[in-house]
């Protein structure tokens, strides 16, 4: 069993402490650094990469997206997820666009945390539902703005597939935002690209901006 190498970033000591429990407790897993502040979060960027990055955003000397950041640049295959009490589109947007892969509220239980980890190390994305929702519903609003209906070819449901392409959403990442099988977005990306008549998600990404049916 290839062991997972876990991080976590945590203020609150009853909180980290029963997760660092379940991790050591967990087949497969190691704790492998714990930091409470940001500056220590940031410091331990400079010790060997773990396979995942637990991150609360509310630490008492800053913000837990700048060592969400710092750790997708310097860590570029590390796995990041946010582990928080916010939920609000602010935070989950920004968490997002930093590097984070995943995005749980901390209304899950320890146990379910741990499932996630596994989850997250095996290339997916955990998202809390509620959260799920909050990301849909923005990037919905975005097309809606962005795109007039009467000059895109593409559908409601397409439109909102390329403005998660464009976030740099995975075909994976969309089909859990989006409730849909990877299979079902991948029909979409079809149909776009024939739509567009292009051949890539680059492609799509620029024919979209250039007839303004995207913004820059």
């Amino acid at each position: 069993m290839t062991l997972i190498h876990v991080i976590l970033v945590e203020d609150d000591p009853g909180f980290g402490d029963a997760l660092c429990r379940v991790v050591e407790d967990s087949p497969g897993m190691r704790l492998a650094g714990r930091a409470a502040t940001r500056a220590e979060g940031l410091a331990l960027l400079a010790g060997p990469p773990a396979d995942v990055l637990l991150v609360d955003l509310g630490l008492p000397d800053g913000s837990g997206i700048d060592v969400i950041r710092a750790a997708a640049r310097d860590w570029p295959a590390c796995h990041i997820m946010v582990s928080t009490n916010f939920g609000d589109e602010t935070h989950v947007i920004r968490s997002i666009e930093a590097g984070a892969s995943g995005y749980l509220l901390k209304d899950s239980a320890p146990a379910r945390i741990v499932e996630e980890i596994r989850s997250l190390a095996a290339g997916g994305s955990p998202i809390s539902p509620i959260i799920a929702r909050k990301v849909l519903s923005r990037f919905r609003q975005d097309a809606a703005r962005a795109v007039p209906a009467e000059a895109s070819p593409l559908s409601a449901r397409e439109n909102e597939v390329l403005a998660l392409i464009t976030k740099g959403f995975s075909t994976a990442e969309i089909a859990d935002l989006m409730t849909l099988s990877p299979f079902t977005v991948r029909s979409f990306v079809r149909r776009i690209y024939g739509k567009l008549k292009v051949s890539s998600k680059a492609e799509a990404i620029f024919e979209a901006r250039s007839q303004g049916w995207l913004p820059e």
